[in-house]
């Protein structure tokens, strides 16, 4: 891809490894030609914390991310360590909102796998531009249930989700 002005920040939540976020952002680089930096790291999120449930609720921290001060940047991945949920299933690997500005990913469920991290920090980026989970199989907006499926996802997009990110970065372009 074409090198793009769209600021990505990669910020490590918690008990994250210092390794994990510079792989994430590395990704960035070689996947999509886009610089990413390292933000500082942000502390546990236990305000989001579901006893009940035993894990952390993503929609309460993206929410709580747009309280952070992330001006510079139009895109900001954080890197947790901890077990994430949304209501509608068990555990998520990551969650982002379709067109935010925020998203986020888990490495507790990825084994610390850093190129699961990298292939689910690309995936939610995706979403962050606008992208929807695609039907082809061979392309990493694929919706993933489980670890064997997204180790058989490729970190590459589709021709057409290629396309329509390309179009995507253009519109964000300055």
């Amino acid at each position: 891809m074409k090198p793009v002005n769209i600021r990505v920040g990669v910020v490590p939540v918690g008990e994250v490894p210092e390794i994990a976020p510079k792989v994430i952002a590395s990704h960035f680089l070689g996947y999509l030609n886009l610089s990413a930096d390292i933000l500082p790291r942000l502390e546990h999120p236990e305000y989001a914390f579901d006893k009940r449930r035993c894990q952390y609720n993503a929609a309460l921290i993206i929410k709580a991310f747009e309280s952070e001060h992330f001006d510079s940047y139009d895109k900001v991945i954080g890197v947790f360590d901890v077990d994430l949920f949304v209501p509608l299933f068990t555990h998520v690997f990551g969650e982002a909102r379709l067109g935010g500005k925020y998203a986020i990913i888990s490495l507790f469920r990825l084994e610390k796998n850093l190129e699961r991290a990298a292939k689910v920090a690309l995936h939610e980026f995706g979403h962050l531009c606008h992208l929807e989970h695609c039907r082809d199989i061979k392309c990493l907006m694929h919706f993933s249930k489980g670890l064997e499926e997204l180790d058989n996802t490729p970190l590459y997009f589709c021709k057409y989700c290629s396309a329509y990110l390309e179009s995507a970065f253009s519109r964000v372009r300055t």
